[in-house]
């Protein structure tokens, strides 16, 4: 289908999307491009961070499964935010992994999903302060009650 003439259709952030279900990661990719986000995509958490380290431009959001073979999505974040500290960082789970993943101050999306749910809680974390930051490792509030225990 061509464009309507005059008309632009503005590309919006780029996003990082890794997961090793090839069957969501396509829907996944599909979704935040019909929405005009530029999209990378890999398929396991090394992959991910050789698409991060051959990208020069800004990569504005990591969009991550947490279940992964070998690497999972809380070590691609803390691996990727070691470079990109700007870059913010949404993980997605289809299991049990919600109370764990907002230990560590991610923003969290439950496995399946509507397209318009997770294009809502894209644009929130792209365009809500804080929404998603600082989050990693050092912030999972377990940290707290062992030391205090």
């Amino acid at each position: 289908m061509e464009p309507t003439p005059g008309a632009t259709k503005e590309t919006l952030e780029t996003i990082l999307v890794v997961d090793d279900d090839e069957t969501v990661l396509r829907i996944v990719v599909a979704i935040l491009e019909g929405a005009s986000f530029r999209v990378l995509s890999a398929h396991s958490g090394a992959d991910c961070i050789a698409v991060a380290n051959q990208t020069n431009g800004t990569i504005h959001l990591l969009l991550s499964d947490v279940d992964m073979p070998r690497m999972s999505g809380l070590d691609v974040s803390d691996a990727l935010r070691a470079t990109r500290p700007e870059m913010r960082v949404m993980l997605m789970s289809g299991g049990d992994n919600g109370l764990m993943v907002l230990n560590y101050g991610w923003a969290y999306l439950q496995k399946p999903f509507m397209a318009v749910k997770l294009l809502q809680m894209v644009t929130d974390v792209l365009h809500t302060p804080d929404r998603s930051q600082p989050g990693g490792r050092q912030f999972d509030i377990r940290m707290d009650i062992s030391e205090k225990g």
